[in-house]
């Protein structure tokens, strides 16, 4: 039984090839350019992955009761092989829409009543708040439709469907008022990202710091104020030893001095970052900046 994303993979690469597809594989890139008999194949991105091959089968070869009958033993299909990639996008303030496949998480999405960030829109499947505040914990712009997502405010451990979390609570002053900061540890198909979220302390607990393991993605404020200045996140940066920073709550001055910190110049905003496993744990400490939605 084929699922709706399934289906609408192969639906796109019989529309692009004009080729009859008689199923669809999810794999990783290598294995699919091992298996790939047909490299003419469009490497088209298509709902948060890579159609990266397609393998050749003749109707021979296949069993015959799985066959519709307009084919005859003549006629070659089709498996599509589908990589699926994480896309990583920016939506101001400390909010990233963060998607696999079927499944996406909102990260620290302001509300309507934020004076400081525009309230973002979009259907998730997991909500994330950091602080409670405006700022941070509009929820309600994470639903769309019928899809409601389930909302995570504090510390605990959490496993929703394909996705892991960890949340581990931290003082924090925001907005002049002391209250916790959340910092989660999000894993999703092997990715292991840290979101740090509003906070002002770079001193981490050694505790937590034992729990996060090899961090593939760095959700770093950098904006100073309420939450971390330029030189505390730049050294916390290096300390955590991330393969990729991405860095959130800032304005044009405190990224240009960021990137100074950092000594790169790799500052173009990027529309959104995307990513597999084999890829990012090539990176070292490498910053990506997102243009904000």
């Amino acid at each position: 039984m084929i699922n709706k994303l399934q289906k609408e993979v192969a639906a796109s690469y019989h529309n692009k090839t004009k080729k009859p597809v008689l199923g669809l594989i999810f794999g990783n890139g290598s294995a699919g350019r091992e298996s790939a008999a047909d490299p003419s194949i469009p490497r088209c991105i298509f709902a948060g992955g890579e159609i990266c091959a397609a393998r050749k089968l003749a109707v021979s070869e296949c069993n015959t009761a799985l066959i519709p009958s307009k084919y005859s033993a003549r006629d070659t299909l089709y498996f599509v092989i589908y990589c699926r990639r994480m896309i990583i996008t920016y939506h101001g303030g400390q909010c990233f829409k963060a998607s696999f496949g079927d499944t996406t998480i909102a990260f620290s999405p302001a509300s309507k009543d934020s004076k400081n960030f525009n309230a973002p829109k979009f259907g998730a499947d997991v909500a994330l708040v950091s602080t409670k505040h405006p700022d941070f914990n509009g929820t309600e712009n994470a639903s769309h439709g019928a899809r409601q997502p389930f909302v995570i405010d504090g510390p605990g451990e959490y496993e929703i469907g394909e996705v892991t979390v960890q949340g581990f609570g931290v003082p924090t002053i925001y907005d002049g008022k002391p209250g916790w900061n959340t910092i989660y540890q999000v894993q999703l198909e092997g990715i292991n990202m840290l979101f740090l979220g509003a906070l002002s302390d770079p001193e981490i607990d050694p505790k937590i710091l034992g729990e996060l393991g090899d961090i593939d993605v760095l959700f770093l404020p950098i904006g100073g104020g309420d939450v971390l200045e330029v030189p505390q996140a730049s050294k916390l940066a290096v300390k955590l030893e991330a393969h990729v920073v991405i860095p959130m709550h800032y304005d044009a001055k405190a990224l240009t001095a960021f990137l100074k910190e950092e000594g790169t110049e790799n500052g173009k905003p990027q529309e959104k970052f995307t990513i597999k496993k084999k890829d990012v744990v090539a990176m070292e400490g490498e910053i990506v900046v997102l243009s904000d939605k």
